[in-house]
């Protein structure tokens, strides 16, 4: 899968998050990763100064390592989700 570095892509990750009952909060910290998941709840949080490369590549990143209830996705970003899932278990 290729990334695209733009607004609607961003917009279309941000959306997976809102689907599944995440919290999606950009705020100003020094996360060695750029972003931060605080445990035990549905929260993650992205460096707010990112340019937008930097937000898709945490964003990205996040949805890479959590397991999200796919049921809980509409039919429009439940294939990007599949993708990105796909993605990670063929590395």
């Amino acid at each position: 899968m290729e990334l695209k570095y733009t607004r609607h892509f961003l917009s279309k990750l941000e959306e997976i998050f809102t689907e599944a009952n995440y919290v999606l909060r950009y705020e100003k910290g020094n996360f060695k990763s750029g972003f931060c998941l605080i445990k035990d709840s549905k929260v993650a949080i992205v460096n707010k100064y990112y340019p937008v490369e930097g937000k898709i590549n945490c964003l990205y990143d996040i949805l890479k390592n959590i397991a999200l209830d796919e049921s809980c996705l509409s039919e429009k970003t439940r294939p990007l989700y599949q993708e990105i899932c796909r993605k990670e278990r063929s590395h």
